[in-house]
């Protein structure tokens, strides 16, 4: 017994090798895996520049204590991205559509403030797009508020603001597309990667000298599992890394171990459902052009644009019979949030999807071995 398991860990370290070696001579495979992903990153962060802080032009016409506070507040709205214009220039702006809004603060406005008189603040809005007005409708009355609560008890209108946060960090909306972004380049690294190193096995015909070896097939299946799981789990967490060092992605303490895990997972699922579409297809090309689209389908399905919770009741529907759900919750909640809420349940999602893809993949090398 102690022979045949020596024997049979032997063989999978040296199909284990071979594959890896085959995949680091090959750096097309890494720019077909990664390509897809860093496409979506770019979107979103194309998106995140376009949509996140509307682009207004802000007239200052009173210089006065209430003007200068009045324009201070608008600053630092976090909700604009203001030019200082004088109406002209706004206007100019405003023709060209280099901002969506022109906000004016009244010649008059510190002298009407201090004698409790209405000072309205006059905004001009193109609604070409709902989502740039409906911003514009909501901030503007919101600085307006800031503006009232910051003059204390002088203030003709009192306003008391209070805010508790229900999650203890603020993400941004580049930042919160990135580990979905993860999620799809473990998704397409690992059924790419299996799929090609057992499909290659057909086209090259070294599967007959596998076959006329006295290799155990369980070895073979293992070896190449093993093979694309630890190249597809290097790459999430190089991935992580970096976003680490910018600032996108740092988990903290022992979140970092829920977040491994749960890459983990991902990487065993997407590697075993490679090896058996590899082993079913056997041939290359429509390895790679099946794992591209469909792990691109699954990314969008598992909600990996947008907020789930918030997302059509058919699509959460359908989200909770996706693995990579639960992969992509699970890291959101490590990554962003220091939080192991429903931890369990997402980690006996994916290691019972990750068991049946494996199974899924041994079943199919054996199928087309036989055949």
């Amino acid at each position: 017994m102690m022979a045949q398991l020596i024997n049979f860990l032997r063989i999978v370290w040296i199909v284990f090798k071979k594959d890896v070696r085959v995949w680091l001579r090959q750096p097309v495979n890494l720019a077909v895996i990664f390509i897809p992903a860093l496409g979506f990153l770019l979107v979103s962060a194309l998106g995140t520049a376009a949509v996140g802080r509307s682009p207004v032009a802000l007239v200052t016409l009173d210089h006065g204590p209430e003007g200068i506070q009045m324009q201070h507040i608008f600053h630092t709205a976090d909700v604009f991205r203001i030019t200082d214009a004088t109406p002209e220039q706004a206007h100019k702006l405003y023709k060209e559509i280099q901002v969506v809004a022109i906000i004016t603060i009244p010649a008059d406005f510190t002298q009407r403030v201090e004698v409790h008189q209405q000072s309205p603040i006059d905004v001009q809005v193109n609604n070409l797009n709902l989502d740039f007005t409906n911003d514009i409708r909501r901030a503007v009355p919101d600085a307006i508020t800031q503006f009232y609560r910051a003059q204390g008890s002088g203030s003709p209108v009192k306003v008391t603001m209070q805010e508790q946060d229900l999650r203890s960090r603020d993400i941004e909306l580049f930042e919160y597309s990135v580990l979905p972004t993860i999620v799809l380049l473990l998704t397409i690294g690992g059924v790419i990667n299996g799929g090609v190193a057992t499909s290659r096995e057909w086209e090259s015909r070294t599967i007959k000298e596998l076959l006329l070896s006295p290799t155990p097939r369980s070895a073979l299946v293992t070896g190449k599992v093993l093979a694309n799981f630890l190249i597809t789990f290097a790459l999430g967490v190089a991935v992580l890394l970096v976003g680490a060092l910018l600032g996108w992605t740092q988990p903290q303490g022992v979140y970092w171990l829920s977040a491994l895990l749960a890459i983990a997972l991902v990487a065993l699922m997407s590697s075993g459902l490679g090896v058996a579409l590899g082993a079913a297809l056997q041939r290359m090309q429509p390895v790679i052009a099946i794992a591209n689209t469909g792990s691109v389908y699954l990314f969008f399905l598992a909600g990996g644009i947008g907020v789930l919770a918030f997302a059509p009741g058919w699509l959460q529907t359908i989200a909770t019979f996706i693995p990579l759900t639960y992969g992509r919750h699970a890291l959101e909640m490590a990554v962003f949030y220091s939080s192991s809420d429903l931890l369990g349940r997402d980690l006996l999602v994916l290691s019972a999807s990750a068991l049946v893809a494996v199974a899924l993949g041994a079943l199919a090398m054996r199928r087309g071995i036989a055949s």
